[in-house]
């Protein structure tokens, strides 16, 4: 088990792990951009997941430039590194049980079907941040450490995005990160931006659950939804505003549905033209007016400098290597 706490020296705040984050920081490596995977969800105008659709009924744009589809894959079975993040704050206390106990039929459902190498990490956050179980395809043990799970204290909801996003970035397959809350961010040091681009340089797709004990609008925290959803949709996931019971349990189950009917697109960066901003706006469209695509919104590429040349990058490469960050 793994705990960061927030620190605050000197008027600043600081995210640390018990032993310096710093100490851990891999070595600057360049490379060029190579293959930029893109997780894509269709669905009707109804809301029904739509499966059938070939490679020729997409289109991609990078940064405004049409791209060609190097890899499709329909209903892709390709392993999910799934990051499940329990708000264990002290607003959750008489919601806690009813969440443990679907978040444990949801993971028995996930992982006693689909890919053998499906792995699940599990998070409990409040003024600090737990990684109870790092990467496991174990159900009995990842219930195990959701039995022990209780409210106290603050919400730091985008530290823990933040953090289980850099264990996911070196991870192979499809990345998710399922938060469960009640709302929004009360303790964190790193920001929602800082959040949303650890999550975006990890190619993780986020799926908040936030549970709404209070239906009444003047009881919740409704920017904490908004910021939520604005994570959500930008990198291709969906917001969830389930009630307690059987409500939830729905929630998950559909999130199942939907891990399972994903495409994959990827492509070769060409011809796309650079600005000073290393985040590139990705489009992805589908033929049929009456559907709806559901994609990341960009990601971290090639920019240039002030002098018009490459500057800072990254680059997503093909399978069997890893994605690795990289600074001028």
């Amino acid at each position: 088990m793994r705990r960061w706490q927030v620190r605050r020296a000197g008027g600043l705040a600081a995210l640390a792990p018990l032993f310096s984050l710093a100490a851990q920081e891999q070595p600057v490596i360049r490379v060029n951009v190579n293959l930029v995977r893109v997780v894509t969800t269709v669905k009707t105008q109804s809301g029904e997941l739509v499966k059938a659709l070939q490679k020729e009924d997409f289109q991609i744009s990078d940064n405004g430039a049409p791209q060609q589809i190097a890899v499709f894959e329909r209903q892709t079975d390709q392993p999910l590194s799934v990051a499940l993040l329990v708000d264990t704050s002290g607003s959750t206390a008489k919601e806690l049980k009813y969440e443990v106990d679907s978040a444990t039929r949801f993971l028995k459902a996930l992982l006693s079907e689909g890919n053998p190498l499906d792995m699940v990490a599990l998070y409990s956050f409040n003024w600090q941040i737990t990684r109870n179980n790092y990467f496991t395809h174990n159900h009995a043990s990842l219930a195990a450490s959701l039995k022990t799970f209780h409210g106290e204290a603050g919400t730091s909801l985008y530290d823990a995005i933040y953090l289980a996003s850099r264990d996911l970035e070196e991870r192979e397959g499809r990345k998710v990160i399922i938060v469960v809350t009640d709302g929004g961010d009360t303790t964190s040091a790193k920001n929602l931006k800082q959040a949303l681009e650890a999550a975006q340089l990890a190619d993780a797709v986020i799926y908040p659950v936030v549970v709404i004990p209070i239906t009444n609008d003047a009881g919740r925290n409704i920017g904490g939804e908004n910021a939520l959803t604005f994570m959500a949709e930008s990198t291709g996931g969906r917001t969830f505003l389930p009630t307690l019971g059987a409500d939830l349990d729905r929630v998950f189950t559909d999130i199942i549905d939907e891990l399972r009917t994903q495409y994959l697109l990827a492509f070769y960066p060409k011809n796309v033209p650079l600005t000073k901003d290393r985040f590139h706006k990705l489009e992805v469209r589908v033929t049929g007016p009456d559907l709806r695509v559901s994609a990341r919104n960009g990601y971290y590429g090639e920019a240039e400098d002030a002098g018009g040349t490459p500057g800072a990058r990254i680059s997503v490469t093909p399978e069997g290597s890893r994605k690795r960050r990289q600074e001028k």
